[in-house]
């Protein structure tokens, strides 16, 4: 179990892989951390298991603050990582500032979407001292004006894109990076050649850890799951058959 993001390094030389969830509240940062987990992602992905969004892009900053303070008051051991939201880092300045607030709730590390036309934000966020988490790939933050979730690596110039970007970040000084939907193939070739942790979603089993989106393993969001995750769980329809039974309980 990790307890601190200085063992990333370890365990990418040495392993076992990094395991990854969301967590979004208190009872589940609680419970993710009783269960061993290595890091938790306070994720906005939250827009849409959480607040009902269609996408990413309507989450706040203010959204973003009262979850991660939520999740970190529940964590002790594994470092929680929070992603700053759509527009919460348009320039330099930007970034700085929002990361610090979310710092200030108790995540130990910010994530944001992009790679090279990035660099200005990531490099001030890493000269301000605070741990950067990198996330390439498809980026949910981009899905209306790239008019979908399209899976990244396919051609040999996106694969060049995704290898600048990575050599950009790991350059930069990020502890780690998502690699979101890439060719499984690419996404392996990205984990060679990185000092930084990679932690895979939808790219295959070739990075150094997975993530995903705990409502999406515990079966508690039935409206949709995608296809790379495997539901262990089946919150909903628990919930479904309890709440029905004190339904009939009630009326007699």
């Amino acid at each position: 179990m990790l307890s601190s993001l200085s063992e990333l390094l370890q365990r990418k030389t040495s392993g076992p892989k990094i395991a990854v969830l969301t967590a979004y509240d208190y009872p589940t940062g609680r419970m993710l951390d009783d269960a061993g987990i290595d890091l938790i992602l306070v994720g906005d992905s939250l827009g849409m298991v959480v607040h009902g969004l269609p996408d990413t892009t309507g989450v706040t900053m203010d959204m973003m603050l009262i979850h991660t303070a939520s999740v970190c008051r529940g964590v002790k051991r594994a470092p929680v990582i929070a992603d700053l939201p759509f527009a919460s880092y348009r320039t330099p300045e930007e970034a700085v500032f929002n990361s610090k607030r979310l710092m200030d709730c108790g995540a130990a590390a910010v994530k944001l979407e992009g790679g090279v036309s990035m660099l200005p934000q990531v490099s001030a966020i890493i000269a301000a001292g605070i741990p950067f988490i990198g996330h390439i790939g498809m980026l949910p933050q981009s899905v209306k004006e790239e008019g979908g979730y399209k899976k990244k690596g396919k051609t040999s110039e996106q694969i060049d894109r995704l290898i600048a970007d990575a050599r950009a970040l790991d350059e930069a000084g990020a502890c780690a990076m998502v690699l979101e939907s890439i060719v499984p193939e690419v996404a392996t070739q990205i984990t060679g050649f990185v000092k930084a942790s990679t932690i895979g979603i939808g790219a295959g089993n070739g990075t150094d850890g997975q993530v995903l989106v705990t409502p999406d393993i515990l079966g508690s969001f039935p409206w949709f799951r995608p296809p790379f995750a495997k539901a262990r769980a089946d919150v909903a329809g628990e919930t479904l058959r309890a709440v029905r039974e004190y339904i009939a309980d009630v009326r007699g």
